[in-house]
């Protein structure tokens, strides 16, 4: 139980630190954004098919690709269906960051645009409780890290919106920490309902699987493509997936 406490502390914690970047580096380029989104997006990757999509067919038994299968359409088509309630994150990223006079259509757009932050990583943190049901603590620890990864940068881009439209310092900083509060209490949520039946972990692990999967596919490439640096980011993506391909090749 300890390790999940404290994977769920550091998955969460990762958008703090971002933020805290985000702090610091108020006008942070779109290139840097792109490339540190794409490597992150390329860790997820691999976290997802080998921390999770792997073991679901290993745990599958005999009827292990059809359940895994399944599992990761449903958790596609999960987050299909926040993305219908919920606008797409790369839409809202473009949220002009000059400062200018603040208005309420504007800030409510940039809340619009945390609060679609924060329903994200619901399942994003449930991705990273599930991965602890298959009792491999090196490939947990992978999928946890690609996820905190890729918190970084989301912390980053939430600051300097949310600063432009007149939210204090102090205020930002707290919905920033509340956006990486329901990604700990969707890792606990994750572990504790595989924990209660380990009959569900191949569909759980491939569910936690198609949602990374439908993340990075609809969230993260397309907003890591949409300001002329596709070419550092493809190489970006790759140098991620090949960094956590060694990482589980060592550790796993």
């Amino acid at each position: 139980m300890t390790p999940v406490l404290l994977t769920a502390v550091g998955v969460g914690g990762a958008t703090m630190v971002g933020a805290l970047i985000g702090f610091i580096f108020k006008n942070i380029s779109h290139r840097f954004h792109d490339i540190v989104l794409s490597f992150a997006a390329g860790v997820m990757l691999a976290a997802a098919v080998l921390g999770l999509i792997v073991p679901s067919l290993e745990a599958g038994g005999r009827f292990a690709v059809v359940i895994t299968v399944i599992g990761i359409f449903c958790g596609a088509f999960c987050l299909n269906l926040i993305d219908r309630l919920v606008p797409h994150l790369h839409r809202l990223m473009g949220v002009d960051s000059e400062a200018h006079a603040v208005s309420s259509a504007h800030l409510n757009r940039v809340l619009l645009f945390v609060i679609a932050i924060a329903i994200h990583n619901l399942p994003e943190g449930i991705a990273a409780g599930v991965s602890f049901g298959s009792d491999n603590i090196a490939q947990a620890i992978t999928v946890a890290g690609g996820i905190a990864l890729q918190n970084i940068p989301e912390g980053m881009v939430i600051i300097a919106p949310m600063l432009a439209a007149g939210v204090g310092r102090g205020r930002t900083l707290l919905i920033a920490l509340l956006t990486g509060v329901v990604e700990v209490v969707g890792t606990l949520i994750g572990y504790f309902a595989v924990s209660l039946s380990t009959a569900i972990l191949p569909f759980a692990l491939a569910f936690a699987g198609g949602t990374m999967l439908y993340v990075i596919s609809d969230e993260m490439i397309p907003e890591t493509h949409a300001h002329g640096y596709e070419r550092g980011a493809t190489y970006s993506l790759l140098i991620g997936f090949c960094f956590m391909l060694v990482f589980d090749f060592f550790i796993g």
